[in-house]
């Protein structure tokens, strides 16, 4: 694992170090109970564990990152089908869904076969368990209930899984480095959503879609967007892209990562849902922190591999 993967933990370390003190002064003053100030403290503490989860996984090599990331492709799955209306012959679609689709995926990226872990989901097992489906012969609502799996399918275990599969990435000149290429993807994502959040809440004002998502708006996407685009483009040096390209991979990934939102918001609110879950104090459901990435995920890692493999 390069030396610089550390130093870029520590600094996030350190990052979130001084905003769990701010976070700790803000709740000390009168108004500390005020329900953004509570979220913010719940979000700090989140951020904690989930960025020691992926120092640790990152850091005991590919094989911990597969595992780390199917499991949670397995857990946005169940939350994703816990809030999709299903019916008792769904069952061994489901069974293909979670015990075929998860595991074989990442047994793919763990091969390095691309060829096969790139059309697996979208083409194999859209057959296999439309096939599945039509074997139970239930015709009630029948292309709703398929179409509602598959589209969990493509967004939990084929998107998350393309942000495992940087690792496989043979880029020349930058070998044995992968790692530093998924913690900025991940970084730029995530911080994405934490800028377009404050920013939002500083100065927004025109909503972009108050009925999908009330807390996103023109200005906390524009300036959120590009100070995350920004930053993104500051870590050029940990890639092996240039200022320029890491500002254009950046926007990318920012862009993608607000459709993912946008879009997961839309499918939320239609299956009468504020959040996915309640697994993260202040995030909502594990789906909630990982929508951005599993929409940002198969973009940024076939721009990667389109351009630099």
């Amino acid at each position: 694992m390069p030396e610089l993967f550390w130093k870029l933990i520590a600094g996030v370390a350190g990052f979130l170090a001084v905003a769990t003190v701010t976070g700790a002064i803000l709740a000390a003053r009168p108004n500390g109970k005020s329900a953004t100030i509570v979220n913010l403290n719940e979000r700090i503490r989140a951020w904690w564990g989930m960025v020691a989860v992926m120092a640790i996984a990152i850091g005991l090599g590919e094989t911990a990152t597969y595992v780390v990331f199917a499991l949670l492709s397995f857990l946005t799955l169940r939350e994703f089908i816990t809030l999709t209306p299903t019916t008792p012959s769904d069952h061994s679609t489901l069974f293909l869904a979670f015990f075929v689709a998860v595991p074989v995926q990442y047994i793919l990226l763990g091969i390095n076969w691309y060829g096969m872990y790139s059309i697996f989901v979208p083409v194999h097992l859209f057959f296999a368990m439309s096939l599945v489906s039509a074997l139970t012969q239930d015709t009630r609502d029948f292309l709703s209930r398929n179409a509602r799996i598959n589209w969990a399918l493509m967004v939990c275990v084929y998107g998350l899984s393309h942000a495992a599969a940087f690792l496989t990435l043979d880029i020349p000149g930058y070998r044995g480095q992968n790692a530093l290429l998924l913690f900025y993807f991940l970084l730029v994502v995530q911080i994405s959503d934490v800028l377009q959040y404050v920013v939002g809440k500083l100065f927004g004002k025109r909503k972009i879609a108050p009925v999908l998502s009330p807390s996103k708006t023109v200005e906390g996407f524009v300036g959120g967007g590009a100070l995350a685009t920004l930053c993104g483009a500051a870590l050029y040096r940990i890639t092996p892209f240039g200022f320029g390209a890491a500002l254009g991979m950046s926007f990318a990934i920012v862009l993608a990562g607000f459709i993912g939102g946008l879009v997961l918001s839309a499918v939320k609110r239609s299956l009468g849902a504020k959040d996915w879950g309640s697994m993260l104090a202040g995030h909502g459901g594990m789906l909630d922190r990982v929508d951005s990435i599993c929409f940002a995920a198969p973009v940024f890692f076939h721009l990667v591999r389109f351009v630099y493999v």
